[in-house]
């Protein structure tokens, strides 16, 4: 007897021989995608058993006071159940759910497996759309084109078609499987693309037979032209899956009654709104006997025993009349009627909470999924977070969140969301080694050494034998004196970097005039370090970090070379003028901080089509502090996590009545110090960061 994936495979063989390829189709090709998913699934969790494990790395902790002064300080707490912190994660989530399967010790995050209470996803729909992000700016909008890394949160489009879309989807799958509570459910929101295999690989991970409801959101309207020749398009579908059926968390959800639903009731009492309900048994084989009034018995027998339709009779519940079948009294629900799984009452986006985010879905849809699969004090996550709608309603309804998306300006936007509604600290933290883990995955660059040397002559260097360059990390300019040195991605280049390649450039084969080093990470004080050597014959550059992405084959690698396409770019940095500190008690200090300029890397180096690229280098001439979309301050920055203790972002007009600017200056009250080292961070409208720091 056959599986499923079996009778798939020979049924596809089967038909090799027909008019149509089906080597090509996807009923042949689904058992392998499924083979190979589980395979990588197999792979990730050996990984993740021994040594070779991610980190998170935290870039803020966010403490949202929108112009408040009040501060928190202290480290970050370990986390317990009684102290979660709610965590918003840049990077593919894929690493993302790594992470979160093994813990984080360093930010206090202990193992997830088997945690997670609900877990809402709406992933790309395989539709072929161009999601590109609409960047506002005095004057004018640009239209920012994904990244390679950022291809698979924004342009839906996916090099294989569905068959690589279904690979890519199977294993986050699974790890969301491995990450969810007994009495866990899953949300996936797709549409008509590609649904129907999304539920085959549903099946098959959490079991059909924990398949719960095929829900169909009637919110969203498709093309309405007479043209095009097809009915119109106006749902989404959600699959709701339990991790196991019999122990998942449910709540009943009402929807308001239509008129149609209200008409029945048409009597009332001191009670409420009622109407008279036959009492046959649905089923049939119900309750036979004769209560003695020359009523009629029910077609089905009685629904309930002789005694308990006494009792009825004597509370007034049961109407009893000759030659009629016996009725009973049904109030209305005053919550509404039990949610059907069609939801046609709840529409699309609405203007008023509308972020400019795509792919943003209505509140109230996320507050029925929170509300009947969760409880308060469960945790939520979402992995492809997009605006962030699911932590938000998370956060109202007092419940813990995880938020994951892969795209800078999701996270850009989730941020500045939950910062306006006033949320409770939650930390920003990013996949700390995901170059590390995009070259362990390479099938091409097995060692650091060769990936150097493919960086160096990308670059327009010519590398150093291994004799003279046995970690294979350098190169030079032909016909010039300029050295070429590239770091580690398993590293944070910084100052001690920095200094070791200074000691190169005087040393290495005789000295040289120049060095220029090609980092991936960077260290927070990057410009700090850079500021404080003060040497011209240094120049730091940014590797672009999607180039291992773009790196997939030897082809490619050639096909960048001949097309010139890799551009290394300068470090974005941000200028501040003179802190100033103003005593205003025996116990309290003014802190008076102003923004000064902003220089963003070269227009090149971003994903803008040309005529943007000239519209951005007018801002950048005119007008550079319009670029920063969010800054804040630690007026008490350890050097190891940077606290988000005072923050201002575009749009908040609370403080600003000019939506394209930040304010640019500040002051903010804090205990004195003697020694204290102040960190202003931005975050350009890119979600490129950069930041000061200043010792007073």
């Amino acid at each position: 007897m056959f599986d499923l994936w079996s009778q798939l495979s020979y049924n596809a063989v089967k038909w090799q021989k027909g008019e149509k390829n089906y080597m090509d189709s996807l009923i042949y090709q689904l058992p392998k995608i499924v083979d190979e998913g589980k395979k990588e699934v197999e792979k990730i969790l050996e990984r993740l058993s021994g040594s070779n494990k991610l980190s998170l790395q935290t870039n803020e902790l966010v403490l949202p006071s929108k112009d408040s002064n009040n501060l928190w300080s202290g480290r970050i707490p370990q986390q317990k159940e009684s102290d979660w912190i709610n965590r918003l994660i840049y990077g593919d989530n894929l690493l993302t759910m790594q992470t979160l399967l093994v813990g984080d010790k360093e930010s206090g995050l202990p193992s997830m497996r088997g945690k997670i209470d609900l877990i809402y996803i709406d992933p790309p729909f395989d539709s072929r759309t161009d999601y590109r992000t609409k960047v506002k700016l005095p004057g004018t909008d640009l239209e920012q084109k994904p990244t390679v890394i950022e291809q698979f949160a924004y342009a839906d489009t996916w090099k294989d078609g569905t068959v690589s879309y279904l690979k890519m989807l199977y294993p986050r799958l699974a790890l969301m499987k491995e990450l969810l509570s007994e009495k866990g459910s899953i949300y996936v929101h797709i549409d008509w693309h590609i649904g129907h295999y999304v539920k085959i690989l549903l099946d098959d991970v959490l079991g059909k037979s924990n398949f719960v409801n095929e829900i169909i959101w009637q919110g969203t309207t498709g093309d309405t032209s007479a043209k095009n020749k097809k009915f119109i398009k106006s749902h989404d579908t959600i699959y709701l899956y339990g991790k196991n059926i019999l122990n998942r968390v449910w709540n009943d959800s009402f929807q308001e009654y239509d008129e149609g639903g209200l008409k029945p009731y048409k009597f009332e009492d001191e009670k409420g709104r009622y109407r008279w309900t036959d009492v046959s048994n649905p089923g049939g084989g119900g309750y036979q006997y004769d209560l003695g009034f020359g009523e009629k018995m029910p077609q089905n027998g009685y629904r309930m025993p002789k005694e308990t339709a006494i009792q009825w009779i004597n509370e007034g519940k049961l109407k009893i009349e000759k030659d009629r079948v016996p009725c009973i009294k049904r109030y209305l629900n005053l919550e509404g009627v039990r949610c059907k799984d069609v939801w046609d009452d709840i529409k699309s986006l609405q203007a008023a909470e509308n972020i400019g985010y795509g792919t943003q879905k209505p509140r109230v849809l996320l507050e029925r999924i929170i509300k009947a699969s969760s409880n308060e004090g469960d945790v939520v996550a979402d992995f492809f977070a997009g605006s962030g709608t699911t932590g938000s309603v998370a956060e109202e309804l007092n419940r813990k969140w995880i938020m994951s998306d892969l795209g800078k300006p999701a996270n850009l936007i989730m941020r500045k969301r939950l910062i306006d509604q006033n949320a409770k600290p939650f930390l920003y933290q990013s996949i700390g080694d995901y170059q590390k883990e995009a070259l362990a995955s390479s099938g091409l660059y097995r060692r650091i050494g060769d990936l150097s040397t493919v960086v160096v002559q990308l670059y327009g260097a010519i590398p150093f034998n291994e004799e003279q360059n046995p970690n294979r990390n350098f190169g030079y300019i032909k016909d010039s004196k300029t050295l070429v040195m590239v770091d580690s991605p398993n590293k944070l280049t910084g100052l001690a970097t920095l200094k070791k390649a200074i000691e190169y450039r005087n040393s290495f084969m005789g000295g040289w005039n120049k060095i220029i080093v090609l980092g991936w990470n960077f260290t927070y004080d990057i410009t700090e370090a850079i500021q404080s050597l003060n040497d011209d014959k240094l120049e730091v550059l940014v590797i672009p970090p999607d180039l291992l992405d773009q790196l997939k084959t030897k082809s490619s690698y050639k096909d960048l070379v001949d097309g010139k396409k890799i551009r290394f770019s300068s470090l974005q940095y941000l200028t501040i003028k003179p802190v100033s500190i103003e005593s205003i008690s025996e116990t309290e200090d003014k802190l008076k901080v102003e923004l000064d300029d902003y220089v963003l890397l070269s227009p090149d180096n971003i994903p803008l089509d040309e005529k943007d690229k000239d519209k951005l280098k007018e801002i950048i001439a005119k007008d550079p502090l319009s670029l920063i979309e969010y800054w804040s301050i630690d007026p008490d920055y350890d050097g190891e996590t940077f606290r988000s203790k005072w923050q201002d972002y575009r749009e908040n007009t609370e403080n600003d009545s000019d939506p394209y600017h930040v304010i640019f200056k500040t002051s903010i009250i804090v205990p004195k110090k003697e020694d204290r080292k102040i960190c202003i961070k931005a975050v350009d409208v890119f979600g490129f960061e950069s930041i000061v720091i200043e010792k007073l």
